[in-house]
């Protein structure tokens, strides 16, 4: 070999080392910004995960939903979008007193939260203060007003649940709250949705959860189709969880924009953490 071809082989194998090494660049510059795209767009998809107060309210008790979902034959996305309406995602001043966050009604024998005439800011009817709330505002900054009986189940432990005292007790222990709002989701998977329940919304969701889990395998509780069929079924007329034609849609568009379908199937398949899976 000549030392001219020599050299030109030499130059041709460098000039292929640097494309080489070039292309692998470009190729792994343009995938890592698909990656950030990918979490970036989570919180487009699902619009309201970009809201702080949401994810909290979900984290809490996400994990413990789709456990009681598979438990009773309830699906898990459909029970936490209902929870997520009924207590304005935790929000609301009786579910945060009594943990009570898909407002069941008190069962006779059970305690109920009692009147209370508690205050609200005068820059903010829609907040209702209790406990130590009340002591960081001005005397004359707040609006007291009478709350009705609220007719629904108080989890707070048996010393105080049903009373005016300690209303902040849950606020003050996190895991006690925890417990409480399992409490809630549990009774309503295992008693409200039930067949001998006497009101024939329920009865009738009931069989058609388990037909459908007998027939499919639990994989149907994660169904689209089924936990907006069931949200349907237990609403819009006498005698249901709630008798209002807007619910039902209010309830499905919570699900579909928190992408709870997705989250309780991941939860359950993956074995991933909310976290994780949530995006932020």
């Amino acid at each position: 070999m000549s030392k001219k071809v020599f050299l030109s082989f030499l130059l041709f194998f460098i000039v292929a080392i640097v494309l080489v090494f070039t292309f692998i660049d470009i190729f792994e510059s343009k995938e890592e910004p698909k990656v950030i795209l990918k979490e970036k767009q989570i919180s487009k998809v699902y619009r309201y995960r970009k809201y702080i107060h949401v994810k909290n309210f979900y984290k809490d008790i996400a994990q413990n939903a789709v456990k009681i979902g598979l438990k009773y034959n309830v699906p898990p996305a459909a029970l936490l979008a209902i929870a997520g309406v009924e207590s304005g995602y935790g929000r609301g001043y009786v579910a945060k007193i009594t943990g009570n966050i898909l407002s069941l009604g008190a069962k006779k024998g059970e305690a109920e939260l009692p009147a209370l005439y508690l205050p609200n800011p005068k820059d903010d009817s829609s907040k209702v203060l209790y406990g130590s709330m009340i002591e960081k505002y001005e005397k004359d900054k707040l609006i007291w007003k009478k709350r009705p009986k609220s007719l629904k189940k108080d989890y707070r432990p048996k010393s105080i649940a049903g009373t005016s005292k300690d209303l902040d007790f849950l606020d003050k222990n996190p895991d006690l709250k925890r417990e409480a709002n399992l409490a809630c989701m549990e009774d309503f998977a295992a008693y409200w949705i039930n067949r001998n329940k006497k009101f024939k919304p329920f009865v009738e969701a009931r069989e058609m959860l388990d037909k459908q889990v007998k027939l499919h395998g639990e994989s149907i509780l994660f169904d689209r189709d089924t936990n907006i069929q069931f949200i349907y079924m237990i609403s819009g007329k006498k005698n249901s969880f709630n008798y209002r034609e807007t619910w039902a849609p209010k309830v499905t568009k919570i699900m579909k924009n928190t992408g709870l379908l997705e989250l309780t199937n991941s939860l359950h398949v993956e074995g991933k953490t909310f976290d994780e899976l949530w995006g932020s």
